[in-house]
This record gives structure tokens, sequence and C-alpha cells, in this order.
């Protein structure tokens, strides 16, 4: 049993490890950073709550995406968030190093590009592709977190993959008829 001290300790260190990549997560859901954040908060509050279980957990992290996900889809289903006007803003990339402005305006309007093709996406391969890729999660993690047959999440990869680079092929496609 963790004395108050340890269980702080404890949520700390699961929000500094988790916190920013399930915000990010949340974004992705519902575009709205303060949403996510109030979202990943509620998340981390459960887990306090359930704090006995949750450390019989044989992957807290998996907990937590799946947690975060369903958390997610409850506030896409209530009838306030379809009301609202989502924010278009993307993720805020920041750099150590210094490129040039060309290039770093370049770089950054190719990211902010790609990362507005994949929240396009249908929510079924976004999941997958941001979980996959952006939180470097495994096919079996995946399959847990959205309680999905480890094959269905493969295919929705997959389909993922080819819609964001058919999506992307278009993009380029519709740039260049323009210049």
């Amino acid at each position: 049993m963790l004395n108050l001290s340890e269980e702080e300790i404890w949520l700390s260190g699961l929000m500094d490890e988790f916190g920013e990549r399930l915000t990010k997560l949340s974004f992705s859901y519902l575009k709205d950073w303060g949403k996510a954040q109030e979202v990943v908060q509620d998340v981390f509050f459960t887990c306090y709550k359930k704090r006995h279980q949750v450390l019989e957990l044989d992957s807290i992290g998996s907990w937590l995406y799946r947690v975060t996900v369903n958390r997610c889809k409850d506030v896409l289903r209530t009838s306030w968030f379809k009301k609202v006007i989502v924010n278009n803003e993307v993720f805020h990339y920041q750099k150590t190093n210094q490129p040039s402005p060309e290039d770093a305006s370049i770089t950054k309007s190719d990211n902010e590009r790609l990362v507005e093709l994949v929240l396009a996406l249908p929510v079924k391969y976004k999941e997958v592709i941001l979980l996959f890729y952006y939180d470097d999660l495994s096919i079996e993690e995946i399959s847990y977190v959205l309680k999905a047959n480890p094959n269905t999440v493969k295919t929705r990869l997959k389909r993922g993959r080819e819609s964001l680079m058919k999506n992307v092929e278009r993009n380029d496609f519709l740039e260049r008829s323009y210049e």
C-alpha cells in the first residue's frame, strides 16, 4: 500500500511520462487543446481514484491510452461538442537547431499539411496511424487500446496509409495545378 507522498510521486511520474502524448492523442480526436487537456486531466484523476486496480495491470500505459480514447469518443458523442466550432490549428512544432527561415517555413508547411491530412482521415484510420507512428505502440498494444482484433488493426493501418498516400498525392497535384 502506498502512502500519500508515494502516491503523489507515482501519479506525477505517470503524468510526466504520458501527459503530453495523451494530450496530443486527445487533440487528434477533439481538435481542441482545451478539451484535450480536460480529457487527460480526467483520465489522470480516474487513474488516481483507481490506483489500487491500476497498479495491478501489466501495462499502465496501454490502459491510459484506452481510457483516453474512450473519453474522447464520449466527448465527441455529446451534443455540446457538435455545436462548437473546432479550432483548426495544428500541432506546434519546436525545433532545437536553427535552419534558414526558408527551410523552416517549407518544413513547417509540409509538416502542417501532413498533420492536416492525417487528422482528416476517418477516425478508425487516424487513431491507428497516430498510435503506431506517433506513440510507437505495437500492433498488440493498439489492439488492446482500441479493443480490436490485431488483424483489424493491421488492416486499418494498411488502409490508413493507402488513404493518406492518395491524399498526399492529390494534395501535391492540386498545388502543382495552381502554380
